[in-house]
């Protein structure tokens, strides 16, 4: 919409170059060396992965900060967000890729009981409402470690309880879930997540994500067998039974590493990240305000029209008449493809500097460059 001025930000992070914040900022200098008096409102967004707690700290959520277990047990200073009973959980910040030691990749024995503290300390403060975020996970454990850190119990043949980590599942002889945390029942929680992967399959969490876990085609067939069995013994467990299977073929449940499933069990609800997260941060009365959108992520492909912030933004958008157009470092779709997704234009980083590797060291300048073509295009 040539002659706009108010310009809403809503795009994600640059994943390895810059933030969410970071991105609106470098954004907001550009169009602003061309457009000074451009009225810009920043919304940094998230789909529920890594980044999700981020966004909602900058949407005006207070951040708190606890103390849990890593996916390999070692203790580590997690955070979400809160703001007037509603919490935001990033299971990642417990039990992501990054929360493992370097170089160190673990797909049988990650635990995901870091993420089941950090949603015990949403409920210590007040939350009446979780949006738990799934994504980026180190792990493949059914969610069995978040339902033990809640109150659950997996047992093995021997009364004992079971390692930890997906590879400890084949070993689940009985589950009881009579221990779970009683304030569950009370609150509503919201599993936000860009992925609609059933729990086991070909399609499953081990066989789709086990791989960029570490996870060799051997552990893949193991973890793959040990999630049925584990879901094959809560169906015999009292207050899940048949459910137990329903859960497993459900979308969603495949999410970050099969935590989906174990949310399910705590009586979730599934929704894609993006939408949740667009109600949470207040997209839609900052959209009325807006002229132009601009959106965007670090790489524009296939894999964003399937539920990524970007295709979300956009979707949102258009359904409010408003002109859409994108940042990312790299594009690497069609024309006709961004339009079917609501997307007028894309302005990639390489445009401006075509050698990637000093687009991901230098992308703040290069997108600020890119913000000014923005503005002489759109706003001017």
């Amino acid at each position: 919409m040539d002659g706009a001025r108010r310009v809403l930000v809503a795009a994600d992070k640059f994943k390895g170059s810059l933030t969410a914040v970071e991105v609106a900022k470098r954004v907001t200098a550009g169009l602003r060396r061309v457009v000074p008096d451009v009225r810009v409102e920043a919304l940094p967004v998230a789909d529920g992965g890594d980044g999700t707690v981020a966004a909602a700290v900058a949407a005006g959520f207070e951040r708190r900060e606890v103390r849990v277990a890593g996916p390999l047990g070692d203790e580590v200073t997690a955070a979400y967000a809160l703001r007037e009973g509603t919490a935001v959980v990033e299971m990642a910040e417990a039990s992501g890729l990054q929360r493992l030691p370097a170089g160190v990749l673990a797909p049988l024995a990650a635990s995901t009981y870091g993420s089941g503290e950090l949603l015990r300390a949403a409920l210590d403060a007040g939350a009446r409402t979780i949006v738990f975020g799934v994504g980026g996970s180190a792990t493949t454990d059914g969610g069995a470690g978040m339902l033990a850190a809640l109150g659950a119990r997996f047992l093995g043949g021997d009364g004992e309880p079971v390692a930890p980590g997906g590879g400890g599942l084949s070993g689940v002889a009985s589950a009881d879930l009579s221990g779970l945390d009683p304030r569950l029942s009370g609150v509503e929680l919201v599993l936000a997540s860009d992925v609609d992967n059933p729990l086991t399959g070909p399609k499953g969490a081990p066989a789709v994500y086990g791989p960029q876990k570490g996870a060799s085609p051997e552990d893949v067939t193991a973890l793959d067998a040990a999630l049925a069995h584990f879901a094959k013994v809560l169906q015999g467990t009292e207050g899940v039974g048949a459910r137990a299977a329903d859960y497993a073929a459900s979308p969603g449940a495949g999410a970050a590493g099969g935590i989906g499933f174990g949310a399910m069990l705590l009586g979730a609800r599934f929704r894609p990240g993006i939408e949740v997260m667009l109600d949470v941060l207040g997209f839609a009365p900052a959209l009325e305000r807006a002229d132009l959108v601009i959106t965007g992520e670090g790489s524009l492909d296939e894999q964003t029209l399937h539920g990524k912030a970007p295709a979300g933004v956009a979707a949102a958008a258009r359904a409010a008449g408003k002109e859409v157009v994108a940042v990312c470092g790299r594009l690497a779709l069609p024309a006709e493809a961004l339009g079917r997704a609501g997307i007028r234009r894309a302005y990639p980083l390489t445009d401006v500097e075509p050698d990637v590797a000093k687009c991901i060291a230098d992308a703040g300048p290069i997108l600020e460059r890119v913000a000014e073509s923005i503005a002489r295009d759109f706003v001017a």
